[in-house]
């Protein structure tokens, strides 16, 4: 397996709280890899760690086999990774195009940005003089994501892909998220709903109160103890 993103025994705290306690975990290219737990179990904050925004207390971040730890986001960001958080992150009172034509710092053309998002996304191009802030929300995270892809990213990070979208929706994005990876993209989705995601994922980790609890294929037994894990792990 070519590994392209790892976390090894990262500790991280909030306001001197120790919240993640060791986590190992990594992700292939071409793998899509579901991070799975109870509300407060750390997976956004594993995440953050990944994405550098969140220091780590110890451990240890690798891109591609290289040590990243302590990396700032800004260099991890042009090293590969790319971090599209929860909510969306689109700018609002901007134009689909507009949100859009902000991506070009990554030293791609407008036309270039724009060519890959409509294609991937057929309804970005008919709202694309249309605000942001009035698509539906299935339409902001297909924008959230065409921007993230703008970037060429080797590991895309997504942090509850599915808040607050139709089931139909959230399958037509997870759709786009597999052939995201097709083209060799490690991805790395958390999720509190695991349904959402088990379908599609190649691998899936379970995170309890900042420990991984379980990991393995989905079809490995593991849907059948998530309901275990969630709720009789101890401390």
């Amino acid at each position: 397996m070519n590994t392209l993103l790892e976390l090894r025994a990262v500790r991280a705290a909030h306001e001197g709280v120790t919240v993640l306690h060791g986590v190992d975990l990594a992700v292939a290219a071409g793998q899509v890899v579901a991070l799975l737990g109870p509300n407060g179990a750390g997976k956004t904050t594993t995440l953050r760690v990944a994405a550098g925004i969140h220091p780590a207390l110890s451990g240890q971040l690798l891109l591609g086999g290289r040590d990243m730890t302590g990396a700032n986001p800004r260099d991890l960001a042009r090293a590969g990774i790319c971090l599209i958080p929860e909510g969306r992150g689109v700018f609002p009172n901007l134009s689909v195009r507009d949100n859009l034509l902000m991506m070009t710092f990554t030293g791609r053309g407008r036309e270039e940005i724009e060519e890959t998002a409509f294609a991937r996304f057929p309804v970005l191009a008919q709202r694309a003089g249309q605000a942001a802030g009035t698509l539906s929300g299935g339409e902001q995270q297909m924008l959230a994501l065409a921007r993230g892809l703008a970037t060429d990213p080797a590991a895309l990070l997504l942090d509850e892909l599915s808040m607050g979208l139709a089931p139909l929706v959230v399958s037509r994005l997870y759709e786009q998220v597999v052939e995201i990876a097709r083209q060799g993209v490690a991805v790395l989705v958390v999720e509190q709903f695991a349904a959402a995601v088990l379908g599609i994922a190649d691998h899936a980790a379970v995170l309890v109160r900042g420990r991984v609890r379980r990991q393995g294929s989905p079809d490995d037994g593991l849907r059948d103890e998530l309901s275990a894990l969630y709720l009789g792990s101890p401390a």
